[in-house]
């Protein structure tokens, strides 16, 4: 019975399926675990624990998380509620606007921004601009699309909604006169809103009936004859509103509505509230519908290399250089599809665009190769998509190269990604309550948290080692410690003057020590797991019956605690010095630290090791050598 002698150099594939347990053929299967959770990859090889979450607010109900970055120095942190929208800047509430949203619309905005103007939409809601004035004045206000200087005419999208056969009658040329449709088509919501007849525009003031309605008249119509030559306003509360925007080449794209749901609007270069088609000058607006042989509802539009539109089936490419109504150009590059229930607006992580497919369980990189010209879409979840349920928020952490994916459990899925060194490696962070929304501001991750019915806003910190988590210090040795009433009945972990101490139980917001203290560190613990996949039966020349772990050396980096079950249960390796005081924080050790095993294992689908504690000290994996005694 040979000794075998096993060394995992690094985790750079991340967690990944019980299924490639029979693919040790694979790269993945050495550079992979079983198990990875609370833990980060670094784009090295290594795992750490994850960072704590600093408590920052709490908030009255579920809803979602925007960052407004107006510069480096100026950024801004967005929590949108049921009627309300609170504004944060390095975590101090700066105001608090009235918002129209609702907490089941919040899942399905979309938002872009430019300098100082943030654009919300949502289809059934009016678009609102939040803008920020140089004296830090906040106003959250309707769009406002520009208005001809000779006559009130506003240079919005038009379309006609009804059948083109319908014919509409004017009564007059000017003033207060009546429209009289042919068939049907007015309902009372369109009160308010705006015809052109003949191409000339007038204003609804009220509606008689289907067929009747009565207007004043804008511009001087053409005549009183009968006429196919109409439209209305694209946007209403008749037929909704648009459901996606952005950016690009010094247009404002609109990227479909509620009614119009396979429609792009460019507005005229230069001029974003401007969408007069004109005579198709090369820097007038462009319209025109996604039409193919499957359904092409615009989810998101994004600006990258060109302009990206992702629809509910397929993902398209908008080009023209520049974009002209003469040049533009419409591709499908994929056939993947988007999300639909819900919008999680893509990510750009280092020129590739990061979006959640249709079916819940993939992400997809969205990239340019200049050998095909063309997009591909990878799925950057495929070795693990047993993590990936039903993504409902992501953000990128460009510092730490952490892209965060909520999920609709509450779980937070983060992935490692580095693609110059092929690192996409993925883990699950867990914690007591459930995750519902994510953003980077600035190198800063916020998290909106739901814990027992009580919504926090948290972020986070790297020198936390506990959730919902506050640190304090006094000149003088405290025994009470108050300002958490946010984990009122909640058990927490202490760790007082850099020593951990007993659980308490927070009352009134306070809790008391066993002992004074002039710091400390107090929230809620998490565990964090590393479980290896099971030996590799190829790289030991066959298929292993049982097999024995001899001894594992792990190596280690600033440690200051290691748990470890080596086939007699979870068990402290002692890092501290023999005679090392209990009352001092323990050193944070670097290097190997070998751990005698014994006891065969018979189950070739189960881990000879595995790591597994909670607490709050720090500790980094690097590499772990393993030797095994096995038997065919």
């Amino acid at each position: 019975m040979p000794i075998v002698q096993n060394i995992k150099t690094n985790f750079t594939a991340g967690e990944v399926s019980r299924r490639l347990l029979g693919r040790g053929d694979l790269r993945a299967y050495e550079n992979g675990a079983l198990t990875l959770r609370n833990l980060f990859i670094h784009p090295t090889g290594g795992v750490s624990r994850r960072s704590g979450m600093r408590f920052i607010d709490t908030v009255p109900g579920g809803g979602r998380l925007i960052d407004f970055e107006f510069n480096t120095e100026q950024t801004y942190l967005l929590v949108l509620t049921t009627g309300a929208l609170r504004i944060y800047q390095d975590d101090t509430l700066v105001t608090t606007l009235s918002a129209p949203w609702n907490v089941s619309q919040i899942s399905s905005l979309n938002w872009t921004q430019s300098a100082d103007t943030l654009l919300i939409v949502h289809p059934d809601v009016p678009p609102k601009k939040l803008t920020r004035s140089g004296a830090g004045v906040w106003a959250l206000t309707d769009w406002v699309f520009d208005t001809a200087t000779s006559v009130n005419k506003i240079y919005q999208p038009m379309f006609k909604f009804a059948d083109g056969a319908i014919t509409v009658t004017p009564s007059g040329t000017t003033g207060s006169v009546t429209l009289t449709a042919s068939s049907s088509v007015f309902l009372a919501g369109h009160a308010n809103t705006r015809l052109r007849v003949g191409g000339k525009e007038v204003l609804i003031t009220s509606v008689a009936s289907g067929t009747v309605v009565q207007v004043t008249v804008i511009e001087t119509l053409a005549g009183t004859t009968a006429t196919k030559d109409w439209e209305e306003q694209s946007f209403s509360a008749v037929r909704g509103y648009p459901t996606s925007c952005a950016f690009h080449q010094d247009r404002l794209v609109i990227g479909g509505s509620r009614d119009l749901p396979n429609r792009l609007w460019m507005s005229k270069s230069g001029e974003l509230w401007n969408f007069d088609l004109g005579e198709g000058l090369d820097d007038e607006s462009i319209e025109f519908a996604i039409l193919s042989d499957q359904v092409n509802a615009i989810r998101n539009v994004f600006s990258g290399r060109h302009l990206q539109v992702f629809t509910s089936g397929a993902e398209w490419q908008v080009t023209g250089d520049p974009l002209t109504p003469t040049t533009v150009q419409l591709n499908r590059q994929t056939r993947v599809g988007s999300v639909v229930d819900r919008s999680v607006p893509p990510v750009d992580v280092d020129g590739a665009t990061i979006f959640v497919a249709r079916n819940g369980q993939e992400l997809r990189e969205f990239i340019y190769t200049d050998v095909e010209a063309a997009y591909r879409s990878n799925d950057l979840a495929l070795l693990a998509q047993h993590i990936i349920r039903d993504p409902i928020d992501q953000a990128f952490d460009k510092k730490n190269r952490l892209l965060h994916l909520v999920l609709a459990d509450g779980g937070i899925a983060t992935l490692t990604a580095y693609r110059a060194e092929q690192v996409a490696a993925w883990t699950l962070q867990e914690t007591d309550g459930k995750a519902l929304s994510v953003a980077a501001v600035g190198e800063v991750i916020y998290l909106l948290i739901e814990r027992g019915g009580v919504y926090t806003v948290e972020a986070f910190d790297e020198a936390l080692s506990m959730d919902s988590a506050l640190a304090g210090s006094s000149t003088t040795p405290s025994l009470t410690w108050s300002g958490l009433g946010h984990l009122n009945g909640k058990t927490v972990t202490i760790l007082a003057d850099g020593v951990l101490r007993p659980s308490a139980v927070v009352s009134g917001g306070i809790v008391t020590l066993a002992t004074p203290a002039t710091s400390v560190q107090i929230g809620l613990p998490y565990t964090h797991v590393v479980e290896p996949l099971p030996p590799n039966a190829l790289s030991n020349g066959g298929i292993v019956r049982t097999a024995r772990l001899v001894e594992a050396v792990f190596r280690i980096e600033s440690t200051a605690a290691l748990r470890v079950d080596v086939g007699r249960g979870l068990r402290d390796v002692p890092l501290r010095e023999v005679g090392g005081s209990l009352d001092t924080p323990p050193p944070e050790v670097s290097g190997d630290i070998r751990v005698r095993a014994f006891g065969w294992q018979q189950d070739g689908t189960k881990s000879l090791w595995r790591i597994e504690q909670s607490v709050p000290l720090p500790f980094t994996l690097l590499s772990v050598a393993t030797n095994i005694k096995a038997s065919e």
